[in-house]
């Protein structure tokens, strides 16, 4: 489940990481690659890696506390849950 919310934090916020950062993550959580396939990809430690994604979490985290997008778009998905489908995918792709 934190994988999928991760995931999701990065479809929101991961423009706003460097492109290795944007890299990385995307080695490990989309193209499922160990810390050691990612760190010999790049020339550097695994202990490098391991760090580094766990900066790119707290940054992920960080700004979901700071702007609340993945959160208010669950509440929008509630609020709108009983309306008309044509409405609601105009909402859902305004989100």
């Amino acid at each position: 489940m934190v994988d999928v919310r991760l995931n999701i934090l990065f479809d929101y916020y991961g423009e706003l990481l460097t492109d290795k950062q944007q890299n990385f993550f995307k080695d490990y959580y989309f193209d499922n690659l160990t810390l050691q396939e990612i760190a010999d990809n790049y020339e550097i430690s695994r202990n490098a890696v391991h760090k580094t994604l766990g900066v790119i979490i707290e940054k992920l985290e960080y700004y979901e506390k700071k702007l609340n997008l993945y959160e208010k778009s669950i509440k929008i998905k509630e609020l709108v849950k009983d309306l008309d489908e044509t409405t609601k995918e105009k909402i859902y792709d305004l989100i």
